[in-house]
């Protein structure tokens, strides 16, 4: 069955106080279920630039981006503030510093809460975690916390009241064991691996009387003995992954420090990182903690609040990095996403903080399993969607169906099922093939709580000291929507954040495509069965789709 591009527009004409369109435009393409599908790998200047194509002109699931401002985007629109609530951004970035938000209400260094809104100077956003960087997941301070209280119980000693909470530390503790536990065991066979790593290594260049030896020099050594035979068939396997060695082994190294890392902070049941804030963790009127250092206290640490916010708005043509989708977006930083899990008290201030301060879309790339205070977040859900702002929200890397038992926090469905606000969008990550592997094998779906997929899989864009990268998740997925809708706000004003998202719902390329789900070749489905949509983002669409709808 054939859908329009412009899809559903008998649902569409319900955007409320849009004027019934004269008459329906064509589009390009009606469904994409006929176009070839995508075998040839991109290059790495292709890689850099699939989120803005066309999937009819390049047989590529961009968002038709290029295509938008080339044929559509006349004159310019206004300004829109995109709040960008993560873990830092390099406001300094070369590609950045010219769409960073300024608060121009308040006077930069005078130590003075100019603008009365209850920040001292915050001059480019506001930094709720002060100078945190790592802290432990949701799960690991739920254990700290009701450990005294429940350890060594069970269900039936426990008052009805408490039940539960009881139930909920019962899984956090049974998730944080198996996780730690199998975290030490990658821990020590990485550390074995090194080791053996090493001493191959060690016999191997002193026979070439080289470090950094080529496969082909090492195919070529003679290997006599059983140990010799076993050091080469070691570093040749070692240098599939890296050009040499010594490469290989600091890949190594970097990957055994960060899961030590995690063990020794995501996982810390004895640690309170929270504590140097001095704020009272459970009084959501106690806002007066962190600073204005929207970088963060360690530059590199903002590495995907930069990510996202290049994607979202980086200088456009300008000769130098990458262009992102909005061109006039302003990025209001808000960093409130450590290296560990966010807390909801956090979260619920960096929602009402973006919306008192004139943000009309607000970036959520971040997410988990459990919460504490998931009523604080909900009550700033709802805020934003009384103050007409939008939320665009990544679905999450976990590679599962969100309609089935697993609640991801931040949401918009108290019951996994009902909305309880009309503001946001959740989004999955497509990949650059229009194939069987559509769907990023990470990406979490779902027919009911996920609303649309977007470009996630390799995405070009800035990183902290002027650099550029590729990277990957959900995290990437929503900001190329978030400046999509951006884009909208911008030149259709007029449009409610609710009337937005269903623009964008209701305006994407739909497939029948039969895909892999969760990354599992044995769960096949549509695509379209993936989402409440069925549909990747569009922007050319969601263009046509917004002029036509304020038409007489």
């Amino acid at each position: 069955m054939k859908k329009s591009l412009i899809a559903a527009f008998g649902a569409a004409l319900l955007i409320a106080g849009c004027d019934t369109p004269a008459k329906l435009i064509s589009v390009p393409v009606e469904n994409v279920d006929q176009l070839p599908v995508k075998i040839a790998d991109l290059d790495e200047e292709q890689l850099k630039e699939w989120p803005g194509k066309d999937i009819k002109e390049d047989t590529i699931p961009g968002m038709s981006v290029e295509k938008t401002y080339a044929e559509l985007i006349k004159g310019q629109g206004s300004s829109v503030i995109v709040a960008v609530i993560d873990s830092g951004v390099d406001i300094e970035h070369e590609d950045l510093e010219g769409v960073i938000w300024t608060n121009e209400d308040e006077i930069p260094g005078n130590g003075i809460d100019d603008d009365k809104n209850g920040y001292i100077d915050d001059i480019h956003g506001w930094n709720f975690l002060g100078d945190i960087v790592a802290e432990q997941l949701e799960k690991a301070r739920i254990v700290q916390a009701y450990d005294a209280q429940f350890k060594g119980k069970t269900l039936d000693q426990i008052p009805s009241a408490q039940k539960e909470l009881f139930e909920t530390y019962t899984k956090a503790k049974a998730e944080v064991e198996k996780e730690r536990d199998e975290l030490q065991q990658q821990v020590t066979q990485y550390e074995g691996l090194m080791a053996a790593v090493k001493t191959a290594h060690t016999e191997v260049s002193q026979k070439l009387n080289k470090e950094d030896y080529s496969a082909e020099e090492l195919a070529a050594l003679p290997a006599e003995t059983q140990m010799e035979q076993r050091n080469k068939a070691i570093l040749t396997q070692m240098l599939t992954y890296a050009d040499t060695i010594p490469e290989f082994m600091e890949m190594l190294t970097e990957q055994l420090e960060s899961m030590q890392e995690r063990l020794n902070t995501n996982y810390n049941l004895n640690a309170n990182y929270r504590s140097v804030l001095g704020d009272d963790l459970n009084d959501l009127k106690d806002t007066n903690y962190g600073n204005n250092n929207v970088i963060g206290p360690d530059p590199e640490a903002a590495l995907h609040g930069t990510h996202v916010a290049g994607i979202i708005a980086a200088e456009r043509n300008n000769g130098i990095g990458m262009n992102g989708v909005a061109n006039n977006a302003k990025i209001m930083v808000v960093r409130a996403v450590p290296d560990g899990d966010e807390y909801d008290k956090d979260i619920a201030l960096a929602i009402r903080y973006a919306v008192d301060n004139g943000a009309k879309v607000i970036n959520t790339s971040f997410g988990k399993y459990f919460a504490t205070h998931p009523e604080w977040v909900y009550d700033a859900i709802k805020y934003a969607a009384k103050k007409d702002v939008l939320i665009v929200n990544a679905a999450g890397n976990e590679s599962i169906d969100l309609d089935g038992d697993d609640t991801v926090y931040p949401n918009d469905q108290l019951d996994n099922v009902t909305e309880f606000a009309d503001n946001v969008i959740t989004v999955g990550a497509l990949n650059y093939k229009y194939s069987g592997k559509l769907v990023a094998s990470f990406s979490n779906y779902g027919k009911s709580n996920v609303d649309v997929f977007a470009p996630g899989v390799k995405i070009w864009s800035t990183v902290p000291g002027n650099e550029y990268e590729f990277l990957q998740g959900t995290s990437m997925a929503a900001p190329n929507v978030a400046g999509v809708a951006a884009m909208l706000r911008s030149y259709y004003p007029q449009f409610s954040a609710a009337q937005i998202k269903q623009i964008i719902m209701q305006s994407g390329v739909t497939s029948n495509i039969q895909v892999s789900a969760g990354g599992d070749a044995e769960v096949v489905k549509p695509f379209s069965a993936l989402s409440k949509s069925g549909e990747m983002v569009n922007m050319y669409n969601a263009f046509k789709m917004a002029e036509l709808s304020t038409k007489k």
